[in-house]
């Protein structure tokens, strides 16, 4: 197990800075850069700024300096937000998205695996039907239309909750009720799905003919192996929701991740990108590799080398 995961660590830094690579040569291929605008700059005032950012040296020059800067950890300064780096500015947007993501994710697991293990146990029943039934519409109802409908009812409707803004604990219940919504949806699905696999299974004849009860076949034995498909989601689930969910961050006004790499993208603003785009990377596959390490532990039969 020890020798996979540091091989593992080992190709994680390389694979970042592929995709930082990869994501360099988009943004220098798109047409536009950061400090055009409506009206066209002087010559002598585009050539100044090109010399003071490097952009005047060729492409390998500028990638070079690049790259070395970031093997530091250092992604430079903002080119839209003067004075402020790109370390900090990932620092002080990073606890907004991580809050609401990880309450949303908490939420989604509650409500998923639970609603999916009963409906696993209780298959073809009513509570089965109506619990995919309301899994379905979770996966069908987008983020821009449910959040705004929550908004409509429980802030504007019935004055219970504040309808946008960070401030508080009830300021964050409705993004994350809305972020949460899909996510619970393909849980209790997965989990569903994987309980009844693992209900049919030899290993839970035996334990039942051994003559376990019928909780402790469930809870010892059938979960284990039943939520293997929901860790296999949780990677990349919980990767894009400490990076932030756009749509959920411009319905209520949140000053989180999400907002501010599109604004990234918008204003051109390459080293700020290239920090967001690194950083997400790094904890995808790091998530990832937690969610192998996870199956060892789940599933006696998987075994790393």
């Amino acid at each position: 197990m020890l020798s996979f995961i540091i091989r593992r660590l080992l190709i994680i830094i390389p694979m970042a800075l592929l995709v930082v690579t990869l994501t360099w040569g988009l943004i220098r291929v798109a047409p536009g850069n950061f400090y055009s605008g409506e009206k066209k700059l002087p010559a002598a005032v585009e050539a100044n700024i090109r010399k003071k950012y490097g952009l005047d040296q060729p492409w390998y020059t500028q990638y070079g300096m690049m790259m070395s800067n970031i093997v530091r950890g250092d992604f430079g300064d903002s080119l839209k937000y003067q004075g402020q780096s790109v370390n900090e500015i990932i620092k002080r947007h990073l606890p907004y998205s991580a809050t609401i993501g990880i309450l949303a994710y908490l939420l989604a697991l509650a409500i998923g695996l639970t609603a999916g293990t009963i409906a696993a146990l209780k298959q073809n029943s009513a509570f089965d039907y109506g619990s995919m039934s309301l899994a379905m519409l979770g996966l069908s109802l987008p983020n821009f239309v449910l959040g705004p409908l929550l908004v409509l009812i429980f802030a504007f409707g019935l004055y219970w909750l504040p309808p946008a803004r960070w401030g508080g604990v009830s300021s964050i219940v409705l993004p994350v009720i809305t972020l949460s919504a899909i996510y619970a949806a393909y849980i209790a699905r997965l989990t569903r799905a994987g309980m009844l696999e693992v209900m049919r299974s030899d290993y839970i004849r035996t334990a039942r003919a051994k003559g376990l009860d019928e909780k402790t076949v469930l809870l010892r034995h059938a979960l284990r192996g039943g939520i293997i498909p929901v860790v296999s989601f949780t990677g990349p689930a919980l990767a894009a929701l400490l990076a932030g969910t756009v749509v959920v961050e411009k319905v209520f006004a949140l000053p989180g991740l999400g907002d501010i790499f599109i604004k990234s993208v918008l204003n051109r603003d390459e080293p700020l990108i290239l920090g967001i785009v690194a950083f997400l990377s790094i904890l995808i596959m790091l998530f990832n590799l937690a969610v192998d390490i996870a199956y060892g532990f789940l599933d006696p039969r998987i075994r790393y080398e």
